[in-house]
């Protein structure tokens, strides 16, 4: 269950003074969840750019309290800078790292911007994906003027800003305006060549940046420059779309590089411009050695490259998580020039590593079963359903995986790489159950604790109990649910997979079933405690037509096991 994270990306008009910067980033930590990633200042821009990620409610937070804080502390009529700038928090973009959409970073964008110009009294121009208008998509265009150019702009109709007061008042005057929207990750990625000159580097980067290069007569590169009829420099676009690309050599690596930056991976993916910057290469008798990703990027980057090589190699997909990564890091040759570490790189993987909340799967086996085994209540038979069911989905993904790489069976191979990346996601979902369930349980302890000294606390405490006993319902329905999706998958693996691993399909069968068995008695045992009848037998009512049909499903497949062994 893929978690909902965003990335905020703040430009403060601050780089020397390092009191501010710190009551900024203080601002940005207060925020419980949210976890500062960067924080890079620069003294001759007088600027300082701040990264942090977390769950989009705590994120919009922390940048609200950010530009607050800024709006307080930066007076924008004595700010001197090499960088544009307009305001106190200059720019401020909305990214989406990993369960959100563009639509939903719109949303965020367009609340915070809101919140800041009726409660900060600052004024906002949305820009990028957020902008209400083609005009305001680029951000040197909202910018134009700078903070010198304000006051005349926001007066203009053309120019009234999207929220926030229109006047130059004094609040104004001290801090600027600010620039807020949502944008795709940027990912930075530098490919490394087997050349020591930039003007070939130059050359593959012209090839394939989305600009391209001037078009010169003949098609040479010394050439007139083509003009067009209203005498205008012709350019000739290159192959990747959304990337910006420079060549350069690198004397600490002793190389020339690709310098790239691909603005919008959702156009242009990280290994598809691998590809590409290889073709290119190759054209020109160069060769690409590997490549170095700068800064931090969403896990999905990887994920997608490494599924991307691994179909090319006709290969399953439904592997492990680290192996797919693996395969992209040695595809794109990540480790080139020094080691590659996902567990530094990915932010996902920044931000679990941070937090220090164990999970439940994170034990092994043995320690798992001692943990169950304990005086204490949790884990308990709702975590152990989720388990054994999410065993059911490793077993079925296995066999599938084995069938994808049968010999003989190279026709095959997409077909079951299909039902073992199916297998795969339960498997994950199940899995996230485990610790779910056991957060629920720990939930109604919670509410069970809370104060009952007076009629408020007292209604608030019966509240309270009602809304954690209600997910500790929720929690194994839904291992019940995504249990009964192994018997589809496992029907088609008993059927056409690998008959040497039929009894491993059929032990699938027999985990879902034990799992949805056991998380309905989690289901009922709570249910008598749910004042609102109406909601919980509808609950009951299909947990009861689940239990059923698992029941007779594995009554089937197991016969159809058995007839096959």
């Amino acid at each position: 269950m893929e978690k909902k994270l965003i990335e905020c990306v703040p430009n403060f008009s601050e780089g020397r003074d390092e009191s501010i910067i710190k009551e900024i980033t203080n601002a940005v930590e207060s925020v419980e969840g949210v976890i500062l990633m960067n924080v890079d200042p620069g003294y001759a821009t007088n600027r300082t750019v701040v990264t942090f990620v977390g769950e989009p409610k705590q994120v919009i937070e922390a940048a609200f309290r950010a530009i607050k804080t800024a709006a307080t502390l930066i007076d924008m009529r004595h700010h001197h800078g090499e960088h544009p700038r307009i305001g106190a928090t200059d720019v401020c973009p909305i990214v989406p790292v990993s369960g959100v959409t563009m639509e939903d970073c719109v949303s965020y964008a367009r609340t915070l911007s809101k919140r800041v110009g009726s409660e900060l009294g600052i004024p906002v121009y949305c820009y990028e994906n957020a902008a209400f208008s083609p005009e305001r998509r680029n951000l040197a265009t909202c910018r134009s003027g700078e903070y010198e150019g304000l006051a005349e702009k926001i007066n203009t109709e053309k120019w009234r800003p999207d929220f926030g007061p229109s006047e130059f008042n004094e609040n104004v005057a001290k801090s600027g305006l600010s620039v807020i929207g949502a944008r795709d990750f940027l990912v930075a990625i530098n490919f490394n060549l087997n050349t020591t000159s930039t003007r070939r580097a130059f050359a593959v980067a012209n090839d394939v940046r989305e600009k391209g290069r001037k078009k010169r007569e003949g098609g040479s590169l010394k050439g007139p420059v083509c003009l067009d009829e209203n005498g205008h420099e012709i350019w000739q676009k290159g192959t990747l779309k959304s990337c910006k690309a420079i060549g350069w050599f690198i004397e600490e690596y002793g190389i020339a590089q690709v310098s790239m930056n691909i603005t919008d991976i959702n156009v242009t993916p990280v290994h598809i411009a691998f590809d590409e910057v290889t073709r290119a290469a190759n054209n020109r008798g160069l060769r690409v050695t590997g490549s170095e990703i700068i800064g931090l990027i969403p896990k999905r980057v990887l994920i997608d490259a490494g599924k991307y090589y691994l179909k090319k190699q006709h290969r399953s997909v439904g592997i492990s998580e680290s192996e797919i990564i693996k395969i992209a890091v040695k595809s794109m040759g990540l480790d080139d020039l020094c080691p590659f570490e996902p567990r530094k790189k990915v932010i996902e993987y920044i931000l679990e590593d941070r937090n220090q909340t164990p999970k439940l799967l994170n034990l092994t086996c043995r320690d798992f079963a001692e943990k169950t085994a304990s005086e204490s209540p949790a884990p308990g038979g709702g975590s152990v359903s989720a388990y054994v069911a999410s065993l059911g989905a490793s077993l079925c993904a296995m066999v599938a995986n084995l069938s994808s790489h049968k010999r003989g069976w190279d026709d095959k191979w997409e077909f079951f790489s299909e039902y073992a990346e199916k297998a795969h996601e339960l498997m994950d979902e199940l899995s996230h159950l485990v610790d779910e369930d056991t957060i629920a349980f720990n939930k109604v302890l919670a509410a069970f604790s809370l104060p009952k000294k007076n009629d408020i606390e007292k209604t608030n405490r019966k509240k309270a109990i009602q809304e954690a006993t209600l997910y500790a319902i929720q929690i194994p329905f839904k291992t019940m649910q995504t249990a009964y999706k192994l018997f589809e998958i496992a029907e088609v693996l008993i059927d056409k997979g690998n008959i040497n691993s039929v009894s491993d399909a059929g032990v699938g069968v027999l985990c879902a079933n034990t799992a949805i068995k056991g998380a309905y008695m989690n289901v009922k045992i709570n249910s008598e405690s749910i004042k609102d009848k109406n909601l919980i037998n509808s609950i009951i009512v299909e947990s009861e037509y689940i239990l059923k049909r698992s029941e007779d499903e594995e009554r089937r497949l197991i016969h159809r096991v058995l007839t096959k062994m």
